[in-house]
């Protein structure tokens, strides 16, 4: 039996309304298995490589390399066993007769990051999901929520699902008082506290996680599980040379050495990355709270929250999942530690992102356990 499949432009992140095909990395006829990347596709925030969801043989592609499609549009058809040219062209005929790109009214009516003040500090949140015990998601060291971009749809999934921009980051107030990770984890906890959560599962990564960490030290009772990302708090490695470029970098020539060390793939690193990077690194208050973190996190190239004591003391379930060549923080650290341990081959610090549909299986499975 013959099935036609239609491989079509995904959606990765609220915001993404077209992508541009960047280039074709199946041929025509060639075959393709569940799961392989069939072409690259860039955005305005990333690079990412289409997915297919099915099997089958590419029999043929529509969509033409620089050719810039809504969210939805035809890609290529994947045929599963046999069929005609004749039954393609039909099949192509009637998707694109029916196909309607998206006009922005669905995405105008869905949800929105909002910003709430909390303790004098405005914070902004964005959630999507509901039931469940609440997921909350920490982004790491100069991120924002958009570091989520793959994976809070896929998270909340029959669950609610609430990312964050910490203070210093994104479009939360940009002052800092201490500088420390108790000052971040009371933030955390005010989100939770004014949005009536008594008890989340933590999902923090890089900074983040120590973040997550720390906010099971302070408040064990409210953390039912942790899933750290290539975590800070583990061990007292750290790439100083990153961090120290990183705040130092005033161009898109000095910014992009440092944010390919991020990525297994630095072609990930376009322009508009770039661009966006340097325009948040611009805004008043930001270059002084970067200081004033790696001061306090990470002074002289080197962590100083040693946060192991609160994995080893298993009052509850911890996830670690580590890029085997992450340049940032070593995946050593999670050796001998009282966790799930997922090692990723190949992938660097932005596992998230890079090889999102296995970390979201991974993430969703060990949550269905706990």
């Amino acid at each position: 039996m013959s099935q036609i499949h239609i491989l079509t432009m995904p959606k990765w992140g609220l915001s993404m309304t077209e992508g541009r095909v960047d280039v074709w990395l199946k041929a025509e006829g060639q075959a393709i298995s569940k799961g392989d990347e069939v072409l690259d596709v860039e955005t305005d925030k990333i690079s990412s490589s289409v997915e297919a969801p099915f099997s089958g043989v590419l029999r043929r592609q529509i969509a033409r390399q620089d050719e810039t499609l809504a969210v939805g549009a035809l890609l290529g058809i994947v045929v599963e066993g046999e069929a005609s040219e004749t039954e393609i062209d039909a099949a192509v005929e009637q998707f694109q007769a029916s196909f309607v790109p998206a006009d922005g009214t669905a995405e105008d009516a869905g949800p929105k990051p909002q910003k709430v003040e909390l303790d004098g500090r405005l914070i902004r949140f964005f959630e999507r999901g509901e039931g469940g015990v609440p997921l909350l998601l920490v982004h790491g060291f100069g991120g924002d929520l958009n570091n989520w971009l793959f994976n809070h749809e896929a998270l909340a999934a029959g669950r609610r699902v609430i990312a964050l921009d910490l203070p210093g980051h994104g479009e939360s107030s940009k002052q800092l008082r201490r500088g420390d990770l108790d000052e971040l984890s009371e933030v955390l906890l005010a989100l939770l506290d004014h949005l009536r959560i008594p008890a989340a599962h933590l999902l923090g990564h890089s900074m983040g996680g120590a973040v997550a960490l720390n906010t099971a030290r302070l408040a064990p009772q409210r953390v039912r599980s942790l899933s750290l990302i290539g975590s800070a708090g583990l061990g007292p490695a750290i790439n100083g040379d990153y961090l120290r470029d990183f705040v130092e970098a005033a161009s898109r020539n000095a910014l992009k050495p440092p944010l390919t060390q991020l990525f297994s793939n630095a072609g990930l690193v376009n322009r508009q990355m770039l661009e966006d990077m340097l325009k948040y690194k611009r805004l008043e208050g930001v270059d002084t709270a970067l200081r004033l973190l790696v001061s306090k996190l990470f002074p002289e190239g080197r962590q100083t929250p040693d946060l192991r004591a609160v994995v080893q003391e298993g009052r509850r379930p911890v996830l670690l999942i580590w890029g085997r060549d992450d340049a940032i923080i070593p995946a050593a650290h999670s050796e001998g530690l009282k966790a799930r341990v997922e090692i990723l081959p190949g992938q660097a610090h932005m596992v998230q992102m890079e090889a999102a549909e296995q970390v979201n299986r991974l993430i969703q499975d060990f949550l269905q356990q706990h």
